[in-house]
């Protein structure tokens, strides 16, 4: 029997028992593969299958058995089942349409496993899939075969923990630089894809954007063995900006802002994450968020108009009155301008 029909006969064996299988009850399922050698052979074999399934995921495990159960091979049916997921059909066709925007947007990394998701979605929904009313352009003008093969190369090097080698193309600089990288993650942002991993050039978590990768190569070198660990806080959040103001150029501090008129209701949801609460004497609402990029911030409020007013840190507050005062010199006006 050929390795991958064996390890398919064993994920289904162990998944149809209801009881721990016994070393010897495998030797006897298998009598080609385990019997037909010597005893140590045999079971070197076993624990190569055993470890190919590990790290396809399919949680084996050995028990001691005790007065209820004998000793042998069982799977944690806890860590392998995905619990049961109660959507909507509205939440369902939103769900669908999402990933089916993902796969015609032609550079979206690990198509295989989204594309035979939305076959258990569209199977499990039947004919009750309502039309959505949602439209989704994640195209980018960096799109291409280029984008979509590295993306393909990058999804597959985090997952197996290997190290790439990248020629990169960075617009702070002229030139190319090699870069050596342990990838952690990868990141779409507004229309944006970004590797998050460690640079050992620069010797620390740096953040890439791949369409600015001009080659790459991924380690092929004992392909079943981790290159590296993910540390266990990481988060590409922690490194990759969705907004404006969280860009990390500057030491991080603390802005406050108060939202007047029509803005203050939409508070909540024009600084996601930030902390709101009503201002004194019902004057609109208080915004109290980080800030690690205060001009991106700044900019971003003087598009909101007069009904978002910042109001800390002082020097925020001058530097919103400076690039207002800036925009209506521009525009030829010259009046009093107050922070």
């Amino acid at each position: 029997m050929d390795r991958t029909e064996r390890l398919l006969d064993l994920v289904a064996l162990f998944l149809d028992a209801r009881e721990p299988i016994s070393w010897a009850e495998l030797r006897d399922h298998f009598p080609q593969d385990y019997r037909g050698t010597s005893d140590d052979a045999a079971e070197r074999k076993f624990e190569r299958d055993k470890a190919e399934l590990l790290e396809l995921g399919f949680p084996l495990t050995y028990i001691q058995g005790d007065d209820e159960r004998k000793d042998g091979y069982i799977v944690d049916r806890d860590a392998y089942y995905l619990p049961e997921v109660d959507l909507t059909k509205e939440e369902l066709a939103v769900l669908y349409a999402a990933g089916s925007a993902a796969l015609t947007s032609g550079a979206f990394p690990g198509r295989d496993d989204l594309s035979h998701a939305l076959r258990k979605i569209g199977f499990f929904a039947g004919d009750a899939l309502p039309t959505p009313r949602v439209r989704m352009e994640l195209g980018t003008e960096q799109d291409g075969p280029r984008l979509a093969a590295y993306l393909e190369q990058l999804w597959s090097a985090c997952a197996a923990r290997k190290w790439v080698q990248m020629t990169y193309g960075s617009p702070k600089r002229l030139d190319l630089s090699e870069r050596r990288v342990e990838p952690y993650g990868l990141a779409l942002r507004r229309g944006i894809w970004t590797l998050v991993g460690y640079c050992h050039l620069r010797q620390g978590i740096r953040t890439f954007h791949v369409h600015r990768i001009r080659t790459l190569k991924v380690n092929t070198a004992r392909p079943r063995t981790p290159d590296f660990e993910v540390p266990t806080n990481f988060s590409a959040d922690d490194y990759v900006a969705s907004y404006p103001w969280q860009h990390r150029f500057h030491e991080r501090v603390e802005a406050r802002l108060r939202l007047t008129g029509e803005l203050a209701s939409r508070a909540a949801s024009l600084f996601p994450g930030a902390h709101v609460t009503p201002a004194p004497e019902g004057q609109g609402m208080l915004v109290t968020l980080p800030v690690t990029f205060l001009d991106g911030l700044l900019r971003f409020c003087l598009q909101l108009g007069p009904d978002c007013h910042v109001e800390a840190p002082d020097k925020a507050r001058e530097a919103v009155a400076t690039m207002a005062r800036r925009i209506l010199e521009k525009h030829g006006e010259k009046p009093e301008v107050q922070a």
